[in-house]
């Protein structure tokens, strides 16, 4: 489709028409958001001839991930890459212009991002000539496991060699050893080439263009950065003594002699700087006293970001050079797509093509290739397509002042109402609660809400991620503390603003939001009239005692510091002990393979509130993990919350 003014100038002129009364639209189907979004990690061939995405393909009982190849332009099919049963792509690259290397993970559940196998498997994009190339399977089934053996680590693509000449450079964090190596792997014939050995765990590389590592990223276990710089004449790894709580190097420019990092000096919000390799001379890129870049802007070359996307609340773009070609596509893109934001996802290695991604909080987002030459952009693919995004609502910023004076921000999700009329709430705490924020983009429970009548508050409380990492910090060993007083203190803002009925509010969430949930009736039993808990934790001291928990050290300390140790704060905290003041009627959701919450965290909940003669209504899904995949299991958790939602909140 070729994107012209005349036609958003038509666009515009239609918006301004009267509307003409008609009857109400019926709801839209829960079908539509059970349907998650289809595609993901779109990856354009260096030849532009061929496109890469993941696709979720229905099977069965629940759609499965499967890496697809298509030409261009016709779209034909020409490959699908398939994997065992509950495993994810990760990640995705072309390392030639016909084959491909696939980061494997399992997936814990629909409410837990998937984590990493350690595996890396290359194939033709045809899906023959496959070839193990790193994981901890290696003896059995590569090519070279007897020359290699076996990788007990998480292996990580870390770049592409800029040849596309199948060489791939793949990070590898030894699983019971403070060591962290990097190799150089022929995607082909699965020889590789230590490059880096160092005695740190879960280091990051960066490279320079041609495949020499320069840096070595990474934190200590209290959470502050540790840098180590390669010497070019002793190619030996010298620690950086750097002042900085937070430093990421993220690129190099294009002729290697400057680099782009995010820091954070005290515990402010990361700033992007670009920084002379020889000299140490700074330039800041991008600052803002509030939050932190929620994205860097990579153009056609591989050299240093262009921009970044910024924003407390409706994303835009910050460019640092308005001049530049990329930016100037960007912005051109951009003003073709209003009220949205544009994605650059990949170019071809001559930069004629461009895949980008559309997408906004009433849209889910759709996929487009831009050709250069014909100024012309076509759809590709869109996802959920049961999603019509006019009937969506539009998720505005908000922002209010805490009771100890901090100014925290969220959103508000609304259906359209006549003026003055307040709609029931319902407040969604996110999971986490750490790296994690709400942020402008397109989400499936708020929608969901928001189509059946309700008001849904999200707020980004103290501890969420994008604030910098002393926001962050504010909120560990403060998860029934402080936390909840900043969702608290959201609802009654609300309320004095005058959007809400004080009288029908529920508290909806998933994993720490559904610890958030229980919590929330307990501490406040008057505010709210109903509370469901979705793969929620409700008892602080079972956490320590997971299978995640006891064989992970780095976990372990980490853990300590989100929670603590101390017995008698950890009841504190625990919803299991407060059972007896909750008053609201509770709704309880679990899966029975949920090793992130495991079941016994329901089982209790559900246990103590029996006992305090306050049964919950209770939806356990006995093959489902951490949040649910099976299409009955979702239809059912949707169907059973309006039902819920509905005997408590009606008029």
């Amino acid at each position: 489709m070729r994107l012209t003014a005349a036609l958003l100038c038509a666009a515009l002129f239609a918006a301004r028409l009267p509307a003409l009364a008609a009857p109400p639209a019926p709801a839209v189907p829960v079908s539509a958001f059970v349907n998650e979004d289809q595609y993901a990690l779109p990856r354009l061939a260096p030849d532009g001839r061929h496109i890469a995405i993941t696709v979720r393909m229905p099977s069965g009982e629940r759609p499965v991930p499967v890496v697809m190849v298509y030409s261009l332009p016709e779209l034909k099919v020409e490959g699908a890459i398939r994997l065992p049963a509950f495993e994810v792509p990760l990640d995705c690259r072309w390392v030639s212009n016909s084959r491909l290397v696939i980061s494997r993970g399992k997936e814990l559940g629909s409410r837990e991002k998937p984590v990493a196998t350690g595996e890396l498997l290359a194939t033709d994009y045809d899906g023959k000539k496959q070839e193990y190339l790193h994981g901890y399977r290696m003896f059995k089934q590569s090519s070279r496991g007897d020359r290699y053996a076996d990788d007990y680590a998480y292996g990580y693509i870390e770049d592409v060699a800029r040849a596309y000449d199948n060489h791939i450079f793949v990070t590898s964090r030894l699983w019971e050893a403070d060591r962290t190596l990097l190799f150089d792997i022929d995607a082909r014939s699965a020889i590789r080439k230590l490059l880096a050995a160092l005695p740190e765990p879960g280091l990051g590389f960066l490279l320079q263009h041609d495949g020499t590592p320069r840096f070595a990223y990474g934190s200590d276990e209290e959470n502050y950065a540790a840098l180590f710089r390669r010497n070019d004449a002793s190619g030996a790894w010298n620690k950086v003594d750097i002042k900085e709580r937070r430093y990421t190097p993220v690129a190099f420019s294009a002729d290697d002699t400057r680099f782009a990092a995010l820091v954070s000096k005290s515990g402010e919000p990361e700033s992007l700087i670009k920084e002379n390799l020889q000299t140490g001379e700074r330039t800041t890129l991008f600052s803002d006293p509030v939050a932190e870049p929620t994205g860097l802007l990579y153009g056609a070359g591989h050299g240093l970001p262009f921009g970044a996307r910024s924003g407390i609340g409706v994303p835009h773009a910050v460019y640092f050079d308005e001049d530049s070609e990329d930016a100037r596509l960007h912005k051109l893109l951009s003003q073709q797509f209003p009220g949205s934001w544009v994605s650059f996802h990949s170019f071809s290695q001559d930069g004629k093509l461009l895949l980008f991604g559309v997408s906004s909080d009433r849209d889910p987002g759709s996929y487009y290739l831009f050709n250069k030459n014909t100024g012309k952009a076509d759809l590709l693919f869109s996802s959920m397509e049961g999603i019509d995004p006019e009937r969506m609502a539009a998720r505005q910023p908000i922002s209010f002042p805490s009771r100890d004076g901090h100014t925290l921000y969220g959103f508000m999700t609304a259906p359209r109402a006549p003026a003055g009329t307040k709609l029931p709430l319902v407040l969604v705490p996110h999971g986490g609660p750490h790296f994690v924020a709400d942020d402008w983009f397109f989400d499936t429970d708020a929608q969901f809400l928001a189509s059946r009548g309700y008001a849904v508050l999200q707020v980004n409380f103290r501890g969420s991620d994008g604030r910098g990492p002393g926001f962050m910090h504010a909120g560990y060993r403060e998860w029934g503390g402080k936390i909840q007083d900043d969702l608290v203190d959201g609802v009654k803002w609300a309320i004095k603003q005058g959007l809400v009925d004080p009288k029908r509010i529920c508290v909806v969430g998933a994993s720490f939001g559904g610890y958030s949930a229980l919590m929330l009736a307990a501490r406040e039993p008057d505010l709210f009239r109903c509370a469901v808990g979705y793969a929620g934790v409700y008892d602080l001291n079972l956490m320590a005692t997971t299978e995640e928990a006891k064989n992970n050290k780095r976990f372990q300390a980490q853990l300590k510091r989100f929670i603590g140790s101390d017995k008698a704060e950890l009841d504190r905290f625990s919803p299991v002990t407060l059972a007896a003041q909750i008053k609201a009627p509770v709704l309880l959701v679990h899966g029975g393979k949920d090793k992130r919450a495991p079941l016994a965290h329901a089982e209790a909940m559900r246990a103590a509130l029996v006992k305090a003669g306050h049964p919950p209504e209770w939806f356990l899904a006995p093959n489902e993990s951490h949040g649910f995949y099976d299409t009955a299991n979702v239809t059912e958790y949707y169907q059973r919350l309006e039902a819920f939602l509905a005997k408590n909140l009606g008029p």
